[in-house]
């Protein structure tokens, strides 16, 4: 049986043989001179602060261990290591705690596997890419920051640069913050046509799948070497390696977990991006978090710039948009839960920021920012998480007009003008706020129906 004394590296392990016990120490443990007694302990000073862990499976030894601790400090914290005793084995103490052995070992290797596993499928990546000379990593058109930090995390794990392994996507980063963290953190992100991926000798993507860039996406992207994505797995296409995980709420974590199986020095720059890939995914590990997005986010925490962090999250709004933020906020009408500002022709990095902000209203449990981008009308839909996802009503709200998707409390959708003006008739700011409306209330309302 064993006792330790101490909290910090200048711990003492201390062996107390039975009276019965012939067997020499262990190597490393000192003995408890003069037994299991008030005398013996008090020799070892113990600190105020102290804490003593107690492994044994004999009853009768714990409950003297634990008095005999007492006597010298009535109020000291007791851990008792042991895989056979129960509470009602131990004696009454307000600060004592039971674990048992095969508890830590078990999470100890666990933890040990998944690292275990995530090294494996980083060696598979490195081995599969280390002969191609040009590798693109593919992002979502306007990539979001998870895709962005995870791409970023990509090409540090591959021990590449952008020149041979450049972050590309078929949409410029649009909304501020998204430019903010590129240029906060250095990274770059190339604006290529589909007809350009031949230019690349392998392909992986990135917080994305084929199905994204449409129902008949180029033939390269049927066949990418590496799909790494969180999001629901779809199928028609074929790639060498996948790792997707609809589990977690950010694929940020992913690449994480990759960095720690592989024992990477993760610098300031890579975590803080990281770690606002996992906040912003998750809304701050409110939606659709696991505990991995957890794990991940407490780890990068310890290496991130807050510097750096406070200049990706406050991006400058431009005038215009603030304008037209008034004059929708003049006109607001929170109905049935659902919160609709049409602010006109915009920017279109404007609408999320202010779908963002219509959620704060009143009563709002929905928020729709419409805007009008070229010849498009485009929407960014927010939900407060627990109510339908939101991909799906506006994939309802826009079947047959246009196209949209996301996630559960976060989505967009676009409509051509001409295709609104044809059901509709007009697309002044009054017709579309009066159609979105029932448009939202109907897909809304039909799925709870079915529930």
């Amino acid at each position: 049986m064993w006792s330790r004394i101490g909290t910090d590296e200048s711990e003492e392990l201390n062996w107390v043989p039975r009276e019965d016990e012939a067997r020499a120490r262990p190597p490393g443990f000192k003995i408890l001179q003069g037994g299991l007694d008030e005398e013996a302990i008090a020799k070892l000073e113990p600190a105020p602060d102290d804490e003593f862990a107690l492994a044994s499976d004999d009853g009768p030894w714990t409950r003297l261990a634990v008095r005999e601790i007492q006597k010298v400090d009535e109020d000291a914290s007791i851990l008792v290591l042991s895989d056979s005793l129960t509470e009602d084995d131990l004696p009454d103490h307000p600060t004592l705690r039971r674990t048992g052995w095969k508890t830590l070992i078990r999470d100890d290797i666990d933890e040990e596997f998944d690292h275990l596993a995530n090294l494996h499928r980083v060696v598979k990546i490195r081995e599969l890419l280390a002969d191609r000379e040009k590798v693109g990593i593919l992002l979502q058109p306007d990539p979001d920051p998870d895709g962005i930090a995870s791409a970023y995390a990509l090409r540090y794990l591959l021990g590449r640069k952008r020149t041979t392994a450049p972050l590309i996507s078929f949409g410029e980063v649009q909304r501020p913050e998204n430019q903010a963290l590129c240029h906060a953190i250095g990274i770059e992100v190339r604006v290529i046509t589909p007809e350009e991926l031949s230019d690349f000798d392998a392909l992986v993507l990135v917080d994305v799948q084929p199905n994204v860039f449409g129902e008949d996406p180029p033939e390269r992207l049927k066949q990418p070497d590496v799909v790494i994505d969180h999001h629901p797995e779809r199928t028609g296409y074929s790639a060498t390696i996948k790792d997707i995980r609809v589990s977690y709420g950010a694929t940020a974590s992913i690449f994480t977990e990759y960095l720690r199986a592989t024992n990477t020095e993760i610098n300031a720059k890579l975590a803080t991006a990281l770690l606002y890939g996992i906040k912003s995914d998750t809304q701050y590990l409110g939606r659709q978090t696991s505990n991995r997005d957890m794990l991940s986010f407490s780890y990068l925490h310890a290496s991130h710039s807050p510097a750096l962090l406070r200049r990706i999250e406050r991006p400058a709004l431009p005038h215009d948009g603030l304008k037209a933020l008034g004059r929708a906020l003049a006109s607001v009408d929170v109905r049935d839960g659902i919160n609709i500002l049409v602010l006109g022709r915009v920017r279109e990095d404007v609408i999320p920021q202010v779908a963002d902000m219509a959620l704060q209203a009143e009563g709002a449990e929905w928020s729709i920012a419409v805007g009008t981008v070229g010849r498009d009308l485009v929407f960014s839909v927010r939900n407060v998480g627990y109510v339908r996802a939101a991909g799906e009503v506006v994939r309802a709200v826009v079947d047959g007009l246009g196209v949209g998707g996301g996630h559960r409390s976060m989505a967009k959708g676009i409509i051509p003008l001409k295709a609104f003006r044809k059901v509709y008739g007009r697309a002044n700011k009054a017709q579309i706020k009066s159609a979105l409306y029932d448009a939202f209330v109907r897909a809304i309302h039909d799925d709870r129906e079915e529930g």
